[in-house]
This record gives structure tokens, C-alpha cells and sequence, in this order.
């Protein structure tokens, strides 16, 4: 009896703490933040891959051969897990949250289709051709299929960021009685598709991937170079990540002081939760912030704060050049997102910004100097560093996502009006418990493989690799060099 009655006890338990709404947006968070994580790596690996298999083609050598081969196949790994987190995320939208699958159906389902169509089917072919045709094509077809690969993981981006952005700036609609319910119907396609929020979110996003990717390239390169400090292909791919984030960190610092502007003009209340700007006024730039109290973290606010501030720069950011410019505070709207979550994932986004630019530029250092490979100090802090830029991709997420609440679709449904009216607490729990289970499995295959990947690679250099001297672990101790 005891066992009958503890499993119900529990499910009763978790459904008092989780509504269906919560539950359902819970899960689908957790399903796009996993996803988000390969389909980044898809995206942002693409140009590395490219320009390897174009070298290794054209110089026919070993280093290009090695890295074309290595990353090829992580790539690969990457689709297929992208693939699996993917997939159940269309299901969510029946399953979870009808209502908008029926209101916004005729706007989403197009862009949503065409990335099937388009984008997936040409990424997933000529990924065949990367992994299985070296030998069977020629040396052109074989340039051409990475190149179709790259255009289909960007593709890819392009039609979810569609959609996305349509939610976040809708247009190109309008709203209609249909079988006595209000959906959108679509009335101008262009205008749907190229939103105002469309460019500046595929631009940060892509341009993001590509800074997580070059510092996950810069990272494994860091370490196989740190085991053996002659591996030409990996010092290459260390010195190329080096540069595309001397390029990237600072292309997307000035582009998000930009974006900042674009969503302060669209989305006022956004712009204010990512400050914890509450009165209507002249708004201060938080260049820093502490709490002061456990309120202020889970609530902050001016007066809840320890802050270094510019006074009336988040006006003249707002505004594009108004240090007195008016900002519409918080306290304007009848419901708002979780500020705390937004205001402190922002900060936690562009703080790893800077410090990305602070590495490009170390390393960037390095190379003029050419001491690269010798600076144990660096290789260190890359290996270190190696995950922070999916950390960043996914609270700049977090900002973009729950910063629209309590909107699904800005301006049009709530999130509250999209949820099943047939899901209860304990369905919507349980279905999310097992979504964090099977995803967090997925994750720790995803690991293992790379993990396989970087010491085979290290194998193959004449490294032997003990169990207590993994990539993945603790670094051991240097002396400081530089």
C-alpha cells in the first residue's frame, strides 16, 4: 500500500507547486534550451567546416585533413541531437499550447514547413556527402556539399527566426472570427515573414553561434595543443578561432547596442525589465549591479540595489542620443515578465561579452607575438572558457524569450490564454520531469561523444590518454609563463 500511495502523494505534491502553465512553459524552456545548444553548434560550426574541407581539398595535408575529418563528424553529432531535441517541440505546440498552434497556425506554419523542407533535407544529403564521399565524388562536389551544408544550418535559422520574430513584432495580419474563435489570417506574406525584429535577431543569433563555436574550436584546439605542442592542425585551429573572435566578440557588442535600441522602440516593457527600470523617467545604465538583500535578487529595483551606474545613459541608449529621454517603467503595466530572471540573465549575457572580447584580444596578442601555443596561461583559460559562449547564447535567449511575457505573441494572445484548457498540473509535470530526464541523458551522450572524439584525436597524435587525464576535467596545474 505504501508504494501505491507514495507515488501519488508525490504527483499530487509536484502539481500543487506547478500549473499548467507554468509546467508547460517549464518544459518547453527546458526542450528549446537543450535544442538551442546543437542547433547553435550546426550554425556556427558551418564556416569552420567549410574552410576546412576547401583547404584540406585544395593543399591535400594532414592538419586540413585532421580538422576537415574531426569536426565533420562532430558536426554530425550535432545534427542528429538537434534532430532529437527538435522534433518534440512541434508536438508541444499541440500538446501543450493548442490555442496558439490555432490562432497563429496560418503564420507559422509556412516558415515552420519550408525549414523542413528546405533547409533540413539539403543540410541532412549533403552531410552524407561530407561523411561518406571523400573518396566517391570529386574535389568540387565534395567543396559544394560542405558549402550546401553550411547554407542549410543557416537556413535552418533563418526560417525558425521567422517565426520567432514574427511573435515578437507581429505584422502582416489580421485578426479574423474563425469557427467562433479569433485566429490570425495572413495578409501580406512579406511582410509577415521580414518583421522589424527579423534582421537585428538573425544577425546577433547567428553571429552568436559562431562565437560559441570558435570558442568551443578554441577550447579543444587548446587542450590537444596544451598534450602536444607540435600538433600543426591544432595550432591552426586555435589561431583561426583566435581571429574570427577578434572579428565576432566585438561585431556583437556594437550590433546589441543597436538591437538595445530596436527593442526599447518595439518592445518598451522588455527594455525596462532588462533594466529593473520601474518609474516612468530618465533611466540609468546598471553597469553593474549587486543585490543587497534575497528580495532584491529574486525582485530587484533601484532602491534594492548596489549599483555602478551611468545616470540617464540608459535614456540616451533608448532614445539614440537623448540623455534625458523619457523610459516607460515597469510600474506602467498591469502584468510583467519575471524581471529578476531577465535583468540578471542580460547582465550575466553581456558581462560574458566583454570578457570574450578580453580574450580575442589576449589571444590576438599572442599571435603578433607569436607565442600562441606557448602561454599556458591562455590555453588554460581557453579550455576554461570553452563553454561560456553557449552559456551566453542561452541567457540572451532567456532575455529575447521570457522578456516578452506575459505576450506569447506581442500585443495579440497571452501566454496564459495559449495553454491547453484540457491540461492539468500533474499531466503537465510529469511529461516535463521526463522531458529533463531523457534531455539531460541526451546531453551526457552528446558529451561522451565529444569527449571519444578529442581522445582518439589525441591517440592518433601519440598522446596516451589515462582515465585521470581527460579533456573534460581538471587542468592541471601550470606554472605562469607570460
Amino acid at each position: 500500500m505504501f508504494s501505491t500511495v507514495l507515488p501519488d502523494v508525490l504527483i499530487q505534491g509536484w502539481a500543487l507547486q506547478l500549473s499548467p502553465e507554468l509546467a508547460s512553459r517549464a518544459q518547453f524552456g527546458w526542450t528549446i534550451s537543450v535544442h538551442i545548444i546543437f542547433a547553435a553548434l550546426s550554425v556556427g560550426l558551418a564556416p569552420f567546416m567549410i574552410y576546412f574541407t576547401w583547404k584540406d581539398v585544395r593543399t591535400d595535408t594532414e592538419r586540413f585533413t585532421r580538422l576537415r575529418s574531426f569536426w565533420v563528424k562532430v558536426f554530425a553529432a550535432g545534427f542528429v541531437m538537434g534532430t532529437v531535441t527538435g522534433i518534440p517541440m512541434s508536438f508541444q505546440f499541440g500538446t501543450n499550447f493548442p490555442q496558439f498552434a490555432e490562432v497563429a497556425g496560418e503564420l507559422i506554419g509556412g516558415p515552420l514547413a519550408f525549414e523542413a523542407k528546405m533547409a533540413f533535407f539539403l543540410e541532412a544529403v549533403f552531410l552524407g556527402v561530407l561523411l561518406f564521399g571523400r573518396e566517391r565524388v570529386s574535389d568540387r562536389t565534395y567543396i559544394l556539399s560542405s558549402v550546401l551544408v553550411g547554407v542549410g544550418a543557416w537556413l535552418s535559422a533563418f526560417w525558425i527566426l521567422i517565426v520567432n520574430a514574427w511573435m515578437q513584432t507581429p505584422q502582416g495580419f489580421e485578426m479574423v472570427m474563425r469557427n467562433g474563435m479569433e485566429v490570425a489570417r495572413l495578409t501580406d506574406p512579406i511582410a509577415a515573414f521580414f518583421t522589424p525584429r527579423m534582421p537585428w535577431m538573425y544577425v546577433h543569433m547567428v553571429n552568436a553561434s559562431v562565437i560559441s563555436v570558435a570558442l568551443l574550436v578554441a577550447g579543444v584546439s587548446a587542450y590537444i595543443v596544451w598534450k602536444k605542442r607540435d600538433a600543426a592542425a591544432w595550432n591552426t585551429a586555435l589561431k583561426l578561432a583566435v581571429i574570427i573572435l577578434l572579428v565576432t566578440a566585438p561585431l556583437q557588442a556594437v550590433h546589441g547596442d543597436a538591437y538595445g535600441r530596436h527593442v526599447a522602440d518595439t518592445q518598451p516593457q522588455k527594455f525596462a525589465a532588462m533594466e529593473a527600470h520601474y518609474e516612468t523617467g530618465t533611466a540609468d545604465l546598471h553597469l553593474l549591479a549587486f543585490p543587497k538583500s534575497i528580495d532584491a535578487i529574486t525582485d530587484p529595483k533601484a532602491e534594492n540595489l548596489l549599483t555602478v551606474s551611468l545616470p540617464g545613459v540608459g535614456s540616451f541608449l533608448a532614445s539614440g542620443g537623448d540623455f534625458n529621454a523619457e523610459v516607460l517603467g515597469l510600474n506602467e503595466y498591469e502584468e510583467n515578465p519575471p524581471v529578476a530572471i531577465v535583468f540578471w540573465s542580460f547582465r550575466f549575457m553581456v558581462g560574458l561579452g566583454f570578457l570574450f572580447i578580453g580574450l580575442a584580444l589576449w589571444g590576438g596578442y599572442l599571435i603578433y607575438k607569436g607565442r600562441l601555443s606557448e602561454s599556458n596561461r591562455f590555453l588554460k583559460t581557453m579550455i576554461a572558457a570553452s563553454p561560456l559562449g553557449y552559456a551566453a547564447l542561452l541567457t540572451g535567449w532567456y532575455v529575447t524569450e521570457i522578456g516578452r511575457q506575459p505576450w506569447v505573441i506581442q500585443g495579440e494572445l497571452k501566454t496564459s490564454e495559449a495553454v491547453s484548457s484540457t491540461l492539468n498540473g500533474t499531466e503537465a509535470t510529469l511529461t516535463l520531469v521526463g522531458f529533463v530526464v531523457i534531455y539531460i541523458g541526451l546531453i551526457l551522450v552528446a558529451l561522451h561523444v565529444l569527449r571519444w572524439l578529442v581522445e582518439d584525436e589525441l591517440r592518433e597524435l601519440g598522446v596516451e590518454v589515462s582515465d585521470d587525464d581527460r579533456w573534460y576535467g581538471p587542468v592541471p596545474k601550470v606554472s605562469d609563463d607570460d
